[in-house]
């Protein structure tokens, strides 16, 4: 399945999940599907953004919220039916706006914590998701300087 494609359902998920778990759930989907989108960009994605997929596939990689809710118990991780990229631009664009969405859904979380290991949790569950929508950003910005500049 094409990575907007599950972006887009993993926005939707997001956006549904009304409980604390249904939040982390999403985060830990969204952070598998960063790391599964810069791993398969990392190897079939332009040239000039290889490297930096790369970093995002192991940024992806270090959510270890996924610990607290099992894949069974997710449904499975969207990301595993991650077959291609059609769209670079687009899938990165989406993915960007989908981590920011995730962060903001952690926040208020934060907020509502009424446990020290959920607090901490979310605390890196974001510090996660923002480090892998710098790497988004980054590769984002790759691509515009590719464009503007053929060679």
């Amino acid at each position: 399945m094409d990575a907007v494609r599950i972006i887009a359902a993993s926005r939707r998920g997001l956006a549904e999940a009304n409980t604390v778990q249904g939040v982390i759930v999403e985060a830990w989907q969204a952070q598998a599907l960063a790391e599964a989108v810069g791993s398969h960009l990392a190897i079939f994605g332009p040239y000039e953004v290889r490297s930096r997929a790369r970093g995002l596939g192991d940024a992806g990689g270090r959510f270890s919220g996924g610990l607290l809710c099992p894949a069974s118990a997710a449904g499975g991780l969207r990301a595993a039916q991650l077959s291609e990229v059609r769209d670079a631009k687009a899938a990165l664009t989406g993915l960007c706006r989908l981590l920011r969405e995730v962060c903001e859904a952690l926040v208020a979380v934060v907020l509502l914590a009424d446990e020290e290991g959920m607090y901490w949790t979310c605390v890196e569950a974001m510090d996660t998701v923002d480090e892998s929508r710098d790497r988004v950003a980054g590769i984002l910005e790759k691509l515009e300087v590719r464009d503007r500049n053929p060679a």
